[in-house]
């Protein structure tokens, strides 16, 4: 669940927020003010961070956008495969977490990863 709500006018460049129930990240947004009675409308380009997939959408400046609870954590790889092994440096807890590509030749057994558990979905972000 979100735990915060901002305005549309308020996102910027970097800031995470929910589309369709995906979590993205907002790389670019255009706000236009329009005529005497009108509304600003905001033009938003965003690549979800789970998938990297690029959404483009426009909505009024009004309209609201949830922002998702993102936590970074610490853990330590115990096994490497498909699915990486890793335990919670913090509460000791194993997941089975999947292992991205880019990252495949770097993770090695007993090194130090950062995931992200966004939204209940887990997914390895860098090495350390």
């Amino acid at each position: 669940m979100a735990l915060k709500i901002i305005n549309a006018t308020e996102a910027r460049g970097g800031t995470n927020i929910m589309i369709d129930g995906r979590a993205c990240t907002v790389k670019k947004i255009d706000i236009s003010k329009t005529g005497k009675h009108g509304h600003a409308k905001c033009r938003i380009e965003a690549v979800g961070i789970l998938d990297g997939n690029k959404k483009v959408f426009v909505i009024p400046g009004h309209d609201r956008l949830e922002v998702p609870m993102i936590e970074k954590r610490k853990a330590q790889a115990l096994s490497v495969g498909d699915k990486v092994s890793v335990m919670d440096l913090e509460t000791f807890e194993t997941i089975e977490i999947p292992c991205p590509e880019e990252l495949k030749s770097e993770i090695k057994e007993n090194s130090n990863v950062e995931y992200w558990n966004i939204e209940g979905e887990k997914i390895i972000k860098r090495t350390l």
